[in-house]
């Protein structure tokens, strides 16, 4: 049986609860924790095997057939390729009461693997539904697991979205690895620009004054956004690369092009930085003569708006565990995800989880190792377990749910109010 560091019927939330709930309060707590140590074995022996093939965004198909087959293997009613994605799915357990939606995320980096952990977030995931599903028909309660693909940039949760995955849906959680235990990620609204130059070509020696340099332009762009660097908010971050630098060094180049993320605190102030950015790469085309054409790529990613109340019931849960979360003013992971457009549709929480030891990154080669590492299974069980724990909560604390949704809204609306 899983072990609990201190009583789980001593918090505030239970003080008015009789006993016969508070007892079954703490067996459900009890049930879904062993559940999860039940299948700790194939929780980490599925985490190790998507770790050990990487699949990009939109094609992981090895990782969506190895997480249903698992979900379906235990009894779960499962909806493969879901939502129109090939490599989105859906597990479901209970036949009425509140919805709480466990999320996987499973796609990799390019070049580097696992490096942002995601074999942990899918396998913490699904060990927290499939333990919730065992205690939902008692406790009156539904679980939804969702198989999220192609968070590294492809927006796979806002396709999910917007085709019903959240319907209904009265929370929605997941967990990140890194390298503390984190209340949540310091999250940025984000959106990438695709840019193309078109110039004209000519021989670089005998008659350049006949050409218009492309790449000339996207380095003026390069500059001038180096220069409004300095003038941007410290919370707000601009970074590109160039994609395309001409064919040859005597040619003057007719084509280039540059790849652009833009990120703000917020959404609206993305849409302000989005301007700045522009103006800056059509100047630099201006400058050079030459004609520019800017993409915003969709989706744009929302910044995560974390429901304190549900917030609270993880964290404590964690410390159930052994975990002790700290608040992100003591330890920042600055990132962008999907996961923030969700947290405007439903309340959400986006918790980071300790996988590897302090300073080591997300996005790094180190990273990428220690996510297949004795820690890191033991964040799939302990993710698991929180999830699954607060799942509970969400099911037998009344007000928590009224709460979480009043907080929201609340949080909506001063979102709304221009700034």
């Amino acid at each position: 049986m899983s072990r609990l560091l201190f009583d789980p019927t001593s918090s505030d939330s239970l003080r008015l609860m009789g006993d016969t709930a508070a007892d079954q309060l703490e067996g459900a707590r009890r049930s879904v924790c062993d559940r999860v140590d039940e299948l700790a074995d194939v929780l980490i022996q599925t985490s190790r095997a998507i770790h050990a093939n990487p699949e990009l965004a939109f094609q992981e198909h090895a990782a969506h057939d190895l997480l249903t087959d698992v979900l379906a293997g235990q009894g779960i009613d499962v909806v493969r390729s879901a939502y129109g994605l090939e490599t989105a799915f859906e597990g479901s357990a209970g036949t009425a009461g509140p919805v709480v939606a466990v999320l996987c995320e499973y796609d990799a980096l390019p070049g580097i693997g696992h490096a942002c952990g995601h074999n942990i977030i899918a396998t913490a995931g699904l060990g927290a539904g499939l333990a919730a599903a065992v205690v939902a028909e008692e406790l009156g309660g539904r679980i939804r697991i969702l198989g999220t693909p192609a968070e590294e940039g492809g927006g796979g949760k806002v396709f999910m979205l917007e085709r019903g995955a959240f319907d209904g849906v009265d929370a929605a959680l997941m967990v990140h690895p890194a390298d503390a235990d984190l209340e949540n990620i310091t999250s940025l609204a984000i959106q990438q620009a695709v840019v193309s130059y078109t110039g004209r070509a000519a021989h670089a020696a005998a008659a350049p004054e006949k050409g218009l340099n492309a790449l000339d332009a996207a380095v003026l762009g390069y500059v001038n956004v180096a220069a409004l660097r300095q003038h941007i908010a410290p919370d707000e971050r601009i970074h590109g690369i160039f994609t395309d630098s001409g064919e040859k060094a005597n040619i003057v180049p007719v084509r280039a092009g540059a790849n652009w993320y833009a990120r703000s605190p917020s959404r609206s102030g993305l849409e302000d930085l989005k301007l700045r950015l522009a103006a800056c790469l059509r100047a630099g085309a201006e400058a050079a003569g030459c004609g520019i054409q800017i993409e915003w790529i969709e989706p744009s990613y929302a910044e995560v708006l974390d429901n304190r109340a549900l917030l609270d019931r993880y964290t404590a849960n964690a410390a159930l565990l052994g975990r002790t979360v700290l608040p992100a003013v003591e330890h920042q992971v600055v990132a962008s995800t999907d996961m923030g457009n969700v947290s405007y549709a439903v309340p959400s929480i986006h918790p980071m989880i300790k996988s590897a030891p302090a300073g080591t990154a997300i996005h790094t080669e180190a990273f990428a190792g220690f996510a297949a590492s004795a820690e890191a299974d033991m964040a799939v069980l302990d993710g698991a377990k929180a999830m699954a724990m607060t799942v509970v909560d969400c099911w037998t604390e009344g007000s928590l749910l009224h709460t979480a949704r009043e907080q929201f809204e609340h949080t909506l609306g001063v979102r709304a109010v221009p700034t």
